[in-house]
């Protein structure tokens, strides 16, 4: 800017100075005979003068070159200042849009599209903020007045746009940490109406023989399927992303008080460690059986994933994997997973308080899985087939020991633009601790404390399968069936068979169809009916209905 008042100032000092000369140079010639002494004086005190008036022009310029160069360092610093409030503007930009992103890895599994919602308002705000316009570019004018009124607006939006990322600031959630953490969750309400004996009103998995205080029917509504998760992203470590997150919800039993039944316990579901390379990943924590990673869709079976004990291996088990992913081709690929686990039985803990080995624990060894998976396109989206495998071994005491063992397999197949296919399928022994046999690993010929007791594996086979259509991105309907099925030959081998849960368990079914619709983006709406069909030794079959209706809304 001082340059461009450098020239004329330059030019004013050259025109006096020259006039100066001019003027000394004309005088003599006009009338050199006539010159006196005053005339002499009166000719050097006009030189002082214009010579003081040069000298103090030069002091100005220079003042006035010495403000603008300040003038200029500070819009440079209001500049970068700008920039850097502006970066910050970017991340939580990008912060909002990863919130459109789907849901967390079990409700993707129970219910497409549940995913923290999105802050469209606060990102419009964002982009209309000032200073992201005209003010980021500052020219500095030929007059001070005017550099002084542009770098007070300038000053000016800065505080309006510090105030927008203020509160933009405000919709993040703090952390302890200085790295990014999200909520996320769903808070869902499910009023539900069964008929027919149930083991658990609210979500049934086994249908039961009808008591004598049994009614025709019951009718209930709760909250206590609501989830609640946290997800938080983490340093690069080795050039791998870090990111950790953890889920609970209110299924953990009720307190021995009056009104306990609305007042669900909190339990925690799954927290994991990931660490993600761009074509392996480690992933620590407890989670879904990667070696059976799907589940049935449905609103009314969050606490469990639906299904669950007919023929969905879902149990949330301790683990640690290696997976990695090689591509053959632009959209084909083979994913190879393998890890070891916590090696569960099913058994109910032995204390409330204190954590006692269990026969998978006193094995002295973790139990171990593998899977491999190849997906490819198809309609536009990833059809997957996957087979797994799973070995454990259990110590029952007096020498009584069980190899358990699982090959699964599952499918997701696109069908067409609308409709798709999924499922699973297992055959094992001994491996209630991951949900099948109606939760039982083994079957007792009596005590398990006598020594001449005989423990056997309990083999069993099941699987499920879904169909979903959907016709618009808002809409989808459901209908799956599910089958577990614990070896008649093995529930007959003694004749007074015991178990740490009922030991006359036998065939379990169940099938359901439904209706989930997106109403908003983060508000859902589902109705669903389910039909349960439980057989046991001894005794008839038993069945039972349950219609649900959850509304839940996205967070």
């Amino acid at each position: 800017m001082w340059s461009s008042l450098l020239p004329p100032l330059r030019g004013a000092a050259l025109v006096a100075t020259f006039y100066v000369a001019a003027t000394a140079a004309a005088v003599p010639q006009e009338h050199p005979p006539k010159t006196t002494a005053p005339q002499t004086s009166s000719l050097r005190d006009s030189l002082r003068s214009l010579e003081s008036q040069v000298r103090e022009l030069n002091a100005a310029l220079l003042e006035m070159h010495a403000q603008v160069t300040r003038s200029r360092a500070e819009a440079q610093e209001l500049r970068k200042d700008l920039e850097e409030a502006r970066g910050q503007l970017a991340s939580f930009k990008s912060e909002l849009e990863q919130s459109r992103g789907p849901a967390a890895a079990s409700l993707s599994g129970a219910a497409p599209g549940v995913a923290p919602a999105a802050a469209a308002t606060s990102n419009r705000e964002v982009d209309s903020a000032p200073g992201t316009g005209e003010a980021a570019q500052v020219e500095l004018g030929p007059q001070a007045a005017n550099l002084s009124e542009r770098l007070a607006n300038l000053e000016e939006d800065q505080q309006l746009l510090g105030a927008k990322v203020a509160d933009q600031y405000q919709t993040k959630v703090e952390s302890g940490s200085k790295y990014r953490v999200r909520l996320s969750g769903i808070a869902l309400l499910n009023v539900f109406g069964t008929r027919g004996s149930v083991d658990n009103l609210d979500l049934p998995t086994l249908a039961r023989p009808k008591g004598p205080l049994d009614s025709g029917g019951s009718f209930g509504a709760t909250v206590r399927q609501s989830l609640l998760g946290l997800e938080v992203f983490g340093p690069a470590l080795s050039g791998a992303k870090t990111r950790g997150d953890i889920q609970f919800d209110f299924f953990g039993g009720f307190p021995e008080t009056l009104d306990g039944v609305t007042a669900g316990l909190v339990r925690l579901r799954t927290a994991t460690v990931h660490f993600d390379w761009a074509r392996t990943s480690i992933v620590a924590g407890q989670d879904t059986p990667f070696f059976s990673p799907l589940s049935p869709t449905s609103l009314a079976s969050l606490a469990y994933p639906a299904l669950s004990y007919s023929g969905n291996l879902w149990t949330w088990t301790p683990q640690f994997r290696v997976e990695r992913r090689l591509a053959l081709s632009d959209d084909s690929s083979i994913l190879a997973q393998g890890g070891i686990l916590d090696p569960l039985t099913g058994q109910p803990p032995y204390n409330q308080s204190y954590r006692l080995p269990q026969a998978g624990e006193r094995s002295g060894q973790p139990a171990y899985a593998t899977r491999v998976a190849w997906t490819h396109g198809a309609f536009g989206r990833p059809l997957t087939v996957g087979a797994g495998g799973y070995y454990a071994r259990q110590n029952w005491g007096f020498g009584r020991t069980v190899d358990a063992w699982a090959a699964t397999t599952d499918w997701d197949l696109p069908l067409s633009r609308w409709f798709s296919l999924s499922g699973e399928l297992y055959r094992g022994r001994a491996i209630g601790g991951l949900g099948a046999g109606g939760g039982r690993s083994v079957l007792f010929s009596g005590q398990l404390s006598d020594p001449a007791t005989s423990v056997l594996g309990l083999n069993s086979a099941g699987g499920w399968t879904q169909l979903k259509f959907k016709p618009v991105e808002r809409l989808e309907f459901n209908g799956a069936f599910g089958e577990d099925y614990p070896f008649g030959s093995d529930l007959g081998r003694f004749s007074q068979s015991q178990s740490y849960i009922d030991a006359s368990l036998g065939r379990n079914q169940s099938a359901f169809v439904n209706g989930v619709y997106h109403l908003r983006s983060n508000l859902l709406f589902s109705l669903e009916y389910r039909r349960l069909w439980t057989s046991e030794v001894y005794a008839v079959r038993s069945t039972a209905d349950h219609v649900n209706v959850g509304l839940g809304i996205l967070f």
